[in-house]
């Protein structure tokens, strides 16, 4: 299984729609973690499985999704309800609560992969106004047999190596 995950690309219709169209013959599922202040009957958008951020006005979005893909269940909220620029902990218990293996955030414009409790945690960054890295970024999640990739790309496709990780299902 192998998800496109982006977040927080504030009005960029664009670039969206680039980042999608690079990929979208290698992908099952794209999520978008909100705050792309575009309208549901976006082109970009069309087949995306998106949130609601904060600067989202409208209600065209849900807060929350929970997706099951080829067997991955993700939680994907934008996390400022979450409280997430305090703590992970609501992270955790949503991704607990939801029996995800994935959680996906944004919000705080940083790119972040962890693992904590059997769940991956990631935020893809902002494609727009990136956060404590130099260039907007997103990320390519892959599930094969027990490892979980996270590989975070530049806006122009470039793999961060520095950003990239692997985990291990129940590590």
């Amino acid at each position: 299984m192998k998800a496109l995950i982006m977040s927080d690309s504030h009005g960029w219709e664009k670039e969206v729609k680039e980042v999608i169209d690079r990929h979208k013959e290698e992908v099952d599922a794209v999520f978008h973690c909100g705050d792309s202040e575009l309208e549901k009957s976006s082109e970009a958008l069309q087949n995306v499985y998106t949130v609601r951020g904060n600067c989202d006005f409208g209600s065209d979005f849900p807060e929350e999704i929970v997706e099951t893909v080829k067997g991955t269940t993700f939680f994907v909220g934008h996390g400022h309800l979450l409280n997430v620029k305090m703590t992970e902990m609501n992270l955790i218990y949503k991704g607990e609560e939801s029996q995800a293996e994935v959680v996906c955030y944004g919000h705080t414009h940083v790119p972040a992969a962890v693992q904590e409790k059997n769940l991956v945690i990631l935020n893809p960054g902002s494609m727009r106004l990136p956060r404590q890295y130099p260039v907007g970024t997103y990320v390519l999640l892959e599930t094969e047999g027990e490892e979980i990739s996270v590989n975070f790309y530049s806006l122009e496709g470039k793999k961060i190596d520095d950003l990239s990780k692997t985990f291990h299902k129940n590590g």
